[in-house]
């Protein structure tokens, strides 16, 4: 039994007609009674009865065309979801990103292409950047976000925004009363910092201290960059944080860009390079057309 079968059947027990079920098949009507003749044989029972004016429908006919009907409606649906999927309007889309992301244009990023793309369900992993690129390695996530680029046989990034570092101060500090700083300015200071053996960020920062002519004094090493603030707050050192973190409202701090020569807390989307998912493809795009700094 095919399909072309029980478009066939239908087709007869619709129109209670051979000669006009051919018609709308585009058919002749020979072929058409031989595939009817075929069903009912394999079937072992009759499903069609001509009379003198019309073909009318076994008790056998009419309990088959109810299943024949379903039948063809969910191998439509089947085609239909899996053009969408191919077309990547539909699907799932698992990202893997630090909380701390989720302060930056990120929630208009998704916005955005749920807009365009209502049928992916977009899920996202708060996750460590070390477990990021495992879940990426391991096939459990589709695209990781993360602060620092990654190019290797098997993944790839590409920059989606820049997000310049900017400093965090204790209110009170006496920094605060300039409004630019230089990177060399905080060489005597303690330093809140992510840990440095988990962190590429935090080592990224770290080298832009000594390339500045000094070594920071950490004083505090934290998991996760919204933990910063509080720190600096409590008057445990000043920090190198994303411009982005100043969204975190805590009471006694204060930021002061640098004056020039600021280090980068660029955002990178990481993606496995034999991933062809169109999906991806059109998160990826959707970046690319709202957040033009990526380009």
């Amino acid at each position: 039994m095919e399909l072309r079968h029980l478009r066939y059947f239908v087709a007869v027990a619709q129109e209670s007609s051979f000669t006009r079920a051919a018609q709308r098949l585009h058919i002749s009507q020979p072929p058409l009674s031989q595939q009817i003749g075929d069903l009912e044989s394999e079937l072992g029972t009759r499903l069609l009865m001509r009379t003198s004016r019309r073909v009318e429908l076994t008790t056998a006919g009419a309990a088959f065309l109810e299943h024949a009907k379903a039948i063809l409606e969910r191998v439509d649906q089947a085609r239909s979801h899996a053009r969408a999927v191919g077309s990547g309007s539909s699907g799932r889309l698992d990202i893997g990103l630090s909380g701390s992301l989720l302060l930056g244009p990120m929630p208009k990023l998704i916005a955005a292409y749920r807009r365009s793309h209502s049928a992916v369900a977009v899920v996202l992993h708060e996750m460590t950047p070390a477990a990021q690129l495992a879940g990426l390695r391991d096939r459990k996530i589709d695209l990781s976000f993360s602060r620092t680029a990654l190019n290797d046989d098997l993944l790839a990034s590409e920059p989606v925004w820049t997000d310049p570092v900017v400093v965090a101060l204790p209110r009170g500090h006496p920094m605060t009363k300039r409004r630019h700083l230089e990177l060399a300015d905080l060489k005597n200071e303690e330093f809140v910092l992510l840990r440095l053996d988990s962190s590429e960020f935090a080592k990224y920062l770290h080298s832009c201290c000594l390339d500045a002519g000094f070594v920071p004094q950490v004083s505090q090493q934290v998991v996760e960059s919204q933990a910063i603030p509080s720190l600096v707050a409590a008057g445990l050192g000043v920090a190198l944080v994303p411009a982005s973190l100043q969204r975190v409202h805590r009471r006694g701090v204060e930021y002061r860009a640098f004056a020039r020569n600021a280090p980068r807390a660029d955002v990178y989307a990481i993606q496995r390079r034999d991933d062809a998912s169109p999906v991806v493809r059109g998160f990826i795009a959707k970046a690319r057309e709202i957040l033009p700094r990526s380009r």
